[in-house]
């Protein structure tokens, strides 16, 4: 397994900092908000930032999108923007592209998996003829392929569709993060590092990995059982952590935490 971050910007200082930290790559996650032709146009420059620093590019990502019209049927735009994903995966040699779907309350919810299934069969068969593996976030931003039922699903309906995993996400839902991950570990591509507080049973903060509630000693357990390969990626959330100077102090410590788990 191979620690990364989340790249906070398209430049050059993310892959600096994480050169200074002994991280082994980046992570874009250019989400709905985004102006993802900037991406694009950045490209080139996220190329050679890369070999200079000796920093891969771990996955590249899009949250929150719209992939389903609310008459049921695949967005074409949204189905072309996958595409581009991907391609720039394979330009910069992102083994994962992660992704997720809508649901339209104006169908059942039989016919939102059918249309899912439709939709990734399109997004993981253009993937493979690139060498490139598709995995669904397990946040529920605009997205409900983000647990069972729908992943016994859509999964079991796709072979090459897999997981981008973050336990902060199962706990949040009410859901065992471990259970979760013991049964699904042999299909997540992708792991997010991300700490989790829950006080009198509601969220209260996502304070760095390491000092937040999550086993994290447990996750590596069944990622190491399970065969996991991939990779690691820290994400700074917390607002209280990203503000007043502990943003870095926090990253710090979750680099240290998370490599001593790391064998």
């Amino acid at each position: 397994m191979e620690l990364g971050i989340i790249a906070k910007n398209w430049g050059e200082e993310p892959f600096a900092m994480a050169k200074a930290r002994g991280l082994s790559f980046l992570e874009y996650c250019v989400n709905v908000s985004s102006n993802f032709p900037d991406f694009e146009n950045a490209a080139d420059a996220i190329a050679d930032f890369s070999k200079k620093y000796g920093i891969k590019i771990g996955s590249i990502g899009r949250w929150g999108a719209d992939k389903i019209s609310p008459e049921g049927e695949i967005i074409e735009e949204e189905l072309s923007l996958a595409y581009r994903y991907i391609d720039l995966c394979e330009k910069l040699e992102s083994p994962v592209y992660v992704t997720g779907c809508n649901y339209v309350e104006s169908l059942s919810y039989y016919q939102n998996i059918t249309r899912a299934i439709s939709l990734f069969q399109k997004i993981t068969a253009y993937a493979s003829s690139k060498g490139i593996k598709v995995a669904l976030y397990n946040c529920d931003w605009n997205n409900y392929l983000c647990c069972d039922p729908a992943w016994d699903l859509i999964l079991g309906e796709i072979p090459e569709l897999g997981i981008k995993f973050d336990p902060s996400h199962s706990r949040y839902g009410g859901r065992d993060y471990l259970a979760e991950l013991s049964k699904w570990v042999k299909r997540v591509y992708h792991v997010h590092i991300k700490g989790s507080l829950i006080i009198d049973g509601k969220r209260f903060d996502d304070p760095p990995a390491g000092l937040d509630q999550t086993d994290w000693g447990s996750v590596m357990a069944v990622l190491y059982a399970g065969g996991y390969d991939g990779g690691l990626s820290i994400e700074p959330h917390s607002g209280v952590w990203l503000s007043g100077g502990l943003g870095e102090s926090g990253v710090d410590y979750t680099v240290s935490y998370m490599k001593k788990l790391i064998f």
